[in-house]
C-alpha cells in the first residue's frame, strides 16, 4: 500500500474529474498529479533524498495536498507541523525530526528568521502562501512553473510516510512514526465503515496536520471524490462552504459541532446537501447531539474513534444514533473495530478481560504506528507483543461493541471509587442552558479527589447565576450515582482547546493540583 497510488488511481479512472477545490481555484485528477510531480521534481532538485524529512507548516489548502503527496512522491518524509505551536516548540519539532525542509504559507513566514537561527540543519525555506513571497525563501508557484515533473520513486508498505507530532504534556512531544500501509489502513477502514460514498464531496475543515484530519482526506480521496478545503474551522465559513459546494460529508470534532450548531445566523437550509456528519477525537455531549438530531433530521451521525499512534479503530454507523440506540445505551459506544484491526481490553497485569469489564484499550494490526521517533525505549512500553496500549479505559460488550469510559489519567478517583468524566459530562451536559461540560478531579482532604464540573453556558441561557449549583446537583442526582455527581462548578466562558478540537484538561487542572504529577498528567 502507497499513498500516491490515490493519485495515480483517480488519475486512471477519471482524470478530468475535479479534485480540489480551494477559495475560487479547482483542479482536475490530471492537473493535480502533474502539479504534485513537479513539485517532487523540485523537491528533488534542492536536495531531497530518500528519507528526507520535509516540515509543513501551513494552514488548510490546495497547496497543502499537493505537498502531501509530492514528499512521498520524491521519496521523502513528511513532518506536519501543529499550526498552534510556538517557535520554540516549531523549532524542536524541525531539530528533532532533522527536518532540511520547511515549507510554510503566508500565516506562518514571520516565523522563519527564528527558526533558521535556532535550526541549524535546516536549508530550504519553500513559500506556498498567497501573497508575496518573502526574500530569501523559494516561491512554490515559480518551483512548479520551471521544473519538469517526475517519476513517482513509489515508496510504500512500511516505508516512513510521516512523522506526527503529539503529546507534550509530561515532557516533550513524541513524534509518531506512520507509515504508508498505517495512513492507508485508515483509508480503507473509513472507507469500509462509514457511510461516505464514492464521488463523495467533502469539506475539509478540521487541520490536516492532525491524523483525523489527514485520514478522512485519504479516505475521500480514495472514493474518488471533491476535496473542498478551507483555512480552518470557521462556522461561517462551513456553512457557506456546504451551501455553495454542495457538500455530502463532513468531519467535525466536538467543540466545532457545537460551535456550528450554535453560531448566529446558523440555518438548516444551508445543510440540504449535507449527508453525513463524521465526530470523534472527545465524546460528543448528548445535549450536541440533541440539537444536530433537531437541526439536522436528515444528516446521518458517525463516530471515529482512534489516536494519531493507530488511526481510526472504530466507526459507529447512523443506527449507533437512532431513538432505539438512546434507549438502549448503544450511542455511547464508539462502533465494532474495523476488518483490519483487533481490539481487546486489558488489566493492569496484561490479561484481557471479560465481556463487560473496564481496562485499558488495546490495539493490534496494520494500523499501529512504527513506532515514536528517536524513542525506543518509549516506544517498547507503549506496544507490548504487537498491542499497542491507548491509555484509554474502556470495556467492549458482548456484540464487539466498544465503549470508552474515559481516559486513563482523566479518572478521578474520589473515595476508592472510580468516576469515569466523561460519563459525568454526558449527563451535565443535558441540563439545558449548558454548552460545554469537562468534568476534572481536583484535591479534597475528605475524598482524596473531588469531582469538579467546568461550564460553559448556552449563549441564550442568561447569566451563569441563572443556573443554579442546587439545581445542576439534583438533575445529576436523578440520572448517575451520588459520588460521581460533582461536588462543585465553576463557570468561564470558554474552554482551552487543542488545535484539534480537544479540551484540555491539563489546563484546567493546573490551578488545582501546583507542583503536582496530576497537574501534568
Amino acid at each position: 500500500m502507497n499513498l500516491t497510488q490515490l493519485i495515480h488511481g483517480n488519475v486512471q479512472k477519471h482524470e478530468g474529474q475535479l479534485a480540489v477545490c480551494y477559495q475560487g481555484q479547482s483542479w482536475s485528477y490530471g492537473e493535480l498529479s502533474d502539479r504534485v510531480a513537479r513539485l517532487a521534481g523540485a523537491l528533488q532538485e534542492v536536495g531531497v533524498d530518500i528519507g528526507d524529512r520535509i516540515a509543513l507548516m501551513a494552514m488548510n489548502s490546495s497547496r497543502y495536498v499537493e505537498v502531501l503527496f509530492a514528499v512521498p512522491w520524491a521519496g521523502g518524509v513528511f513532518n506536519l507541523v501543529n499550526v498552534r505551536w510556538n517557535v520554540d516548540e516549531v523549532a524542536y519539532g524541525l531539530q528533532d525530526s532533522g527536518a532540511r525542509v520547511l515549507i510554510v504559507d503566508d500565516a506562518f513566514a514571520t516565523m522563519v528568521p527564528a527558526l533558521l537561527a535556532a535550526v541549524p540543519q535546516l536549508e530550504t525555506v519553500i513559500f506556498i502562501g498567497d501573497g508575496q513571497c518573502p526574500n530569501g525563501l523559494l516561491c512554490y508557484e515559480t518551483l512548479l512553473a520551471t521544473t519538469h515533473p517526475i517519476t513517482d520513486v513509489y515508496r510504500k508498505g512500511d516505508d516512513l510516510a510521516g512523522i506526527f507530532y503529539t503529546g507534550g504534556t509530561t515532557g516533550k512531544p513524541k513524534g509518531v512514526m506512520l507509515s504508508h500501509a498505517n495512513l492507508m489502513t485508515f483509508a480503507v477502514t473509513a472507507a469500509l465503515m462509514s457511510g461516505v460514498e464514492q464521488q463523495t464531496r467533502m469539506l475539509h475543515c478540521a487541520p490536516l496536520f492532525h491524523i483525523a484530519g489527514m485520514g478522512f482526506l485519504l479516505m475521500a480521496l480514495l472514493q474518488g471524490g471533491t476535496q473542498v478545503l478551507i483555512p480552518g474551522f470557521d462556522p461561517t465559513e462551513v456553512s457557506r462552504a456546504v451551501h455553495t459546494h454542495r457538500i455530502t460529508d463532513v468531519l467535525l470534532v466536538p467543540t466545532m459541532m457545537h460551535l456550528l450548531l450554535d453560531a448566529p445566523g446558523f440555518n438548516s437550509s444551508d445543510f440540504k446537501s449535507l449527508s453525513t456528519i463524521i465526530y470523534g477525537a472527545s465524546p460528543m455531549p448528548m445535549g450536541t447531539l440533541d440539537k444536530a438530531g433537531e437541526l439536522l433530521p436528515h444528516v446521518n451521525l458517525e463516530q471515529g474513534y482512534g489516536m494519531t499512534e493507530c488511526g481510526v479503530v472504530t466507526m459507529s454507523s447512523p443506527d449507533f444514533h437512532s431513538l432505539e440506540a438512546r434507549q438502549s445505551g448503544r450511542i455511547r459506544s464508539a462502533g465494532v473495530a474495523g476488518a483490519l484491526q483487533e481490539i481487546r481490553v486489558f488489566n493492569d497485569q496484561g490479561n484481557e478481560l471479560p465481556v463487560g469489564e473496564v481496562g485499558e484499550v488495546v490495539v493490534r494490526g496494520t494500523n499501529v504506528m512504527l513506532g515514536y521517533w528517536g524513542k525506543p525505549e518509549l516506544t517498547k512500553d507503549v506496544i507490548v507483543d504487537g498491542w499497542l496500549h491507548t491509555g484509554d479505559g474502556g470495556y467492549i460488550d458482548d456484540q464487539g461493541r466498544l465503549y470508552i469510559v474515559d481516559r486513563v489519567k482523566d479518572m478521578v478517583i474520589s473515595g476508592g471509587e472510580n468516576v469515569y468524566s466523561s460519563e459525568v459530562e454526558t449527563i451535565v451536559s443535558q441540563y439545558p442552558g449548558i454548552a460545554q461540560c469537562a468534568v476534572i478531579g481536583i484535591p479534597s482532604d475528605e475524598w482524596g479527589e473531588s469531582v469538579h464540573a467546568v461550564l460553559v453556558s448556552s449563549p441564550d441561557s442568561g447569566t451563569p447565576s441563572s443556573l443554579t449549583v442546587s439545581d445542576l446537583r439534583k438533575f445529576c442526582k436523578q440520572h448517575i450515582a451520588g459520588y460521581k455527581c460533582p461536588r462543585s462548578f465553576e463557570f468561564m466562558d470558554s474552554l482551552p482547546i487543542s488545535a484539534a478540537g480537544k479540551i484540555l484538561k491539563t489546563e484546567l487542572r493546573k490551578p488545582y493540583w501546583k507542583n503536582s504529577e496530576k497537574q501534568v498528567s
